[in-house]
């Protein structure tokens, strides 16, 4: 991922010192996030949206939901697509015009962690296998940037689907049918995104902000569900060797578990 390098060297110096002390210039311990703020049903025309806060970062994810055709090869199927947006606004480091590096990488990095643990039930969004299919949009934008957008993205994501409705409907011979009312999309597995930083020599932290991201030359995110598995891994920046990373998962499974429970609490899922 592209980085923004403005921090000056004394702050380098100085958030590196910390944390070969287990220590942190803003006092948190190594693997505490910031504050973690939900907004739930920001958008009132989306059919699911999410406004997430860690810290003074803000995402946004709304969810939409089309009828389309399904994919060639698994034709009975729903679909699902996830869209990354840095807002202009949210720092001087973003520009506009056409998704950048960073907003594929972000995009990608959500996507496969909501596709790998089939978050959604995609059968259950089969209407006609091969010819109409639900298509189920995710689209975040990064409001405000003060470092770690990847794991705001990702709770915005799975909350904005938690809270997502659509029309009742029901099938028959191939057509499909609205009724009265409205139901939740079939939530299966709840996936979150453990963002770790740590500088060449020295200790992981969790939820660099954006001093620290400038500061530590290695980052890498790791999704993990509700029962442990990993369902993505994306070095960000820098170079681990094979011990680090095996050790930036155990702590990231460690850590997993609090931000579900704060998905749980915020969305009611029970899965």
């Amino acid at each position: 991922m592209k980085t923004f390098k403005v921090v000056s060297q004394l702050v380098r110096t100085r958030i590196v010192d910390l944390l070969n002390k287990n220590s942190r210039m803003d006092g948190r311990g190594l693997l505490d996030y910031r504050e973690i703020k939900v907004e739930k049903g920001f958008i009132s025309k989306a059919a699911g949206s999410a406004q997430v806060s860690i810290g003074s970062t803000k995402v946004l994810a709304g969810v939409k939901v089309e009828l389309g055709e399904p994919f060639p090869d698994v034709p009975d199927k729903g679909v699902l697509t996830v869209n990354a947006e840095l807002v202009p606004l949210a720092s001087p480091a973003f520009e506009p015009g056409p998704p950048d590096e960073n907003a594929v990488e972000l995009a990608r990095i959500v996507d496969r962690a909501l596709r790998e643990t089939e978050t959604v039930d995609l059968k259950m969004l089969c209407i006609e296998p091969g010819k109409k299919v639900f298509v189920v949009f995710v689209d975040i934008y990064v409001l405000d940037y003060d470092g770690n957008f990847i794991d705001a993205s990702s709770l915005a994501s799975i909350l904005a689907l938690g809270n997502a409705r659509i029309r009742k409907f029901r099938v028959e011979e191939g057509k499909l049918k609205y009724e009265d009312g409205y139901i939740p999309l079939p939530i299966r597995h709840i996936p979150v995104t453990v963002t770790l930083a740590k500088p060449d020599d020295g200790p992981f932290i969790v939820d660099p902000n954006l001093e620290e991201e400038f500061s530590l030359g290695n980052r890498i995110s790791i999704s993990i569900d509700e029962l442990g598995r990993i369902c993505g891994i994306q070095k960000l920046e820098g170079t681990l060797s094979v011990d680090e990373i095996f050790e930036a998962i155990s702590t990231a499974k460690n850590v997993a578990p609090k931000l579900i429970e704060i998905v749980k609490k915020e969305s009611g899922l029970n899965v």
